[in-house]
């Protein structure tokens, strides 16, 4: 239990609450960002001053600022906290908002300040309000009654909330608009504007840069831009021009893969406008980070010396993408700044690594895996500068594979039945694949895959193993990653073989029909699993302590699977509660909320031994066919969802 305790700390650190916090208002705009550059290029274009002035155009500016983009910020921002039904009454809710903070009847005025941040407040809010009053009723309407509840409910409660937020939540915002607008002011008055690089270089590499983009500057910046025409904060942290110099001192300066990998990421920095690429080079020699604050503090610099801004966000961040939002009249000004950035950031990068005397050269590849996990995906570095989490030396051959969980009988077994088939049918038939609880793990396996959460404590009893984290067990590009490595080490490979019918021989009793609910009445996460633990309970496959075990695995590490599956199961220590292995399968036909994730099916697992384990791999193979689980989605019985997964309950294999 010690070592559970331990494991969700790094999660809750304050870095990771506020990168967690930046993705979600990241989630907010980014969806968004196709509307705000058409408003952009709209504004560029057709207002008085712009590049073909166009009077009746015109006149779309003032009401998409004012009224359609914080309404589209809200709905999605409800979307993501309760779907649909969210996003109908985030979006309303803060038409409140915009009504208190804007004159109705001078439409795109100057006054007219866009309520982006209370769009991020009302959307997300209001869905939530939704979500907990719809569970207060939920399976407790009459019949024939749900409709008219559910449509009234969600009316009343968003008119309720457009009001609350007129009179309530108007007035603070109006307020902390001013002061933060006032300190921005503050900051150009006294020169200092070029300060902010100080924390927002450092934020980028640190993954925190969604939070004060999205979260202040993006907000503020179209509010200057509605006022002004155009404003600098869209290019506080979107200029591409450090990044480009840093990659450049590597180019000329850099040593081992780091110079050779640096041109090819430059290009994709600077003209593909993905910044992540070069995080990997700062964080291999953290000394860097000065170069890219010196050059942001420049680029700042000259963008305010020449009086220049950017009419909407430049997203992503390529050059392309900044030129396409330059006001008439602002290239030059634009241009120094981004290239002016550049060459300070390239100068001071190149006497940092001229002067760097140490031995070692760095690890590109480490570093990278050390941003994704910050990051806590997948990067897009790893492919673009050729580096892996797997791309380590095992100094042989790879002949041994473990996938390992707490309990060993359900997500590690789903995960290890994907891998060992993309393994298989890349002619690897030598290869094992296993899969453990951690807790019987030995340091004799060359390969040992485990969920982000758990890696840790694998690499504790495997230290000479390589390791690999997943965080979608269906899934995975990480699957992919092992297979490249295996191409590395073990060869090109062979024919894949001929698949070999898995035996169904007592499946039919494992997956009973009585065990199969199309229709599932939870709301929630932990009633889905208490659902999913009855039934093996009425099956006469567990005890009843054992659906508190399902309950405790999951509070160590989810069992969401990826593609809409969660497979609850119980801990390692409750399987004397397993009386025979068992399995139940619920569908939710209109989804629910599993930590975040969208979840359709919900399998629980109960295993004595490794007799089911021929059941859970057929059933991952279903999952990561969209077809089969289509056809899951459709079915209209027990006997099919039996038959989908696979002939379970028949006399003779599937072909």
């Amino acid at each position: 239990m010690a070592t559970v305790a331990q494991t969700p700390a790094p999660r809750t650190s304050a870095r990771v609450q506020v990168q967690k916090f930046g993705t979600f208002l990241s989630n907010m705009i980014m969806p968004n960002i196709a509307a705000i550059i058409a408003w952009g290029l709209i504004t560029a274009f057709f207002i008085p001053d712009g590049w073909t002035p166009n009077e009746k155009i015109a006149t779309m500016v003032g009401p998409s600022i004012l009224y359609l983009l914080p309404i589209l910020i809200a709905y999605t921002g409800g979307k993501l906290v309760y779907g649909t039904r969210g996003g109908v009454v985030g979006g309303f809710s803060v038409i409140g908002v915009i009504m208190a903070t804007s004159d109705p009847i001078f439409i795109g005025a100057d006054n007219a300040a866009p309520m982006f941040l209370g769009a991020m407040i009302m959307g997300p809010l209001t869905a939530l309000v939704m979500k907990h009053l719809d569970a207060l009723w939920k399976h407790k309407i009459r019949p024939g009654f749900e409709m008219l509840v559910d449509n009234f409910s969600a009316g009343i409660l968003a008119g309720l909330m457009a009001i609350g937020g007129m009179f309530l939540l108007a007035p603070v915002l109006r307020q902390i608009t001013e002061w933060l607008g006032s300190a921005v002011n503050s900051l150009v008055d006294n020169g200092l504007l070029p300060l902010t690089s100080i924390f927002i270089e450092p934020a980028k590499v640190l993954f925190l840069n969604n939070a004060i983009n999205h979260g202040v500057l993006t907000p503020l910046g179209i509010q200057e831009a509605t006022d002004q025409g155009k404003s600098v904060l869209f290019l506080l942290e979107a200029n591409p021009g450090p990044g480009l110099g840093l990659l450049m001192a590597y180019t000329f300066f850099g040593r081992g893969l780091a110079r050779a990998s640096a041109p090819g990421a430059a290009i994709i920095q600077f003209f593909g406008g993905i910044h992540e690429i070069y995080f990997p080079y700062v964080l291999m020699k953290p000394k860097m980070i000065l170069a890219t604050v010196a050059g942001g503090m420049t680029g700042v610099f000259l963008l305010v010396l020449f009086d220049v801004g950017l009419r909407a966000p430049a997203a992503p961040g390529s050059i392309f993408a900044v030129y396409a939002q330059t006001p008439r009249g602002d290239f030059l000004g634009i241009s120094v700044g981004v290239f002016g950035a550049a060459l300070v950031s390239f100068l001071v990068g190149s006497v940092l690594l001229k002067l760097d005397r140490t031995a070692d050269d760095g690890d590109l590849a480490d570093a990278t895996a050390t941003m994704e996990g910050m990051k806590g995906k997948k990067s897009v570095a790893s492919t673009a500068l050729g580096s892996r989490a797997t791309s380590e030396s095992p100094g042989g051959p790879i002949n041994a594979i473990v996938f390992a969980c707490d309990a060993g009988m359900g997500s590690s077994a789903m995960g290890a039945s994907v891998l060992r088939r993309k393994i298989q049918d890349a002619g690897f038939s030598d290869v094992k694949v296993n899969n453990l609880a951690i807790s019987n793990l030995a340091d004799e396996y060359d390969l040992v895959v485990t969920h982000q959460d758990l890696t840790d404590r694998a690499r504790q009893r495997t230290g000479s193993a390589i390791h690999v984290s997943v965080d979608n067990f269906m899934g995975s590009p990480r699957y992919d990653e092992i297979v490249d490595l295996l191409h590395r080490t073990n060869g090109a490979g062979g024919d894949a073989p001929l698949a070999v019918a898995e035996d169904d021989e007592g499946a039919g009793e494992m997956l009973a029909e009585e065990s199969i609910v199309l229709r599932g009445q939870a709301t929630s996460r932990d009633e889905a699993i208490t659902e999913a633990g009855r039934l093996l309970v009425e099956a006469g496959a567990v005890d009843e302590s054992y659906v508190d075990a399902m309950h405790e695995r999951e509070k160590s590490v989810s069992t969401h699977m990826g593609n809409g599956l969660a497979i609850p199961h119980g801990t390692n220590e409750a399987k004397p509660a397993i009386r025979r292995s068992a399995i139940s399968f619920v569908r939710y036909p209109d989804g629910l909320d599993w930590n975040g994730k969208e979840t359709t099916f919900v399998v629980g697992v109960a295993g004595a031994g490794k007799d089911h384990l021929a059941l859970l791999g057929r059933i991952a193979q279903v999952f990561v066919d969209r077809d089969r689980v289509a056809e899951l989605e459709a079915a209209e019985s027990a006997a099919d969802v039996r038959r989908i997964l696979g002939g379970v309950g028949s006399t003779t294999a599937p072909a």
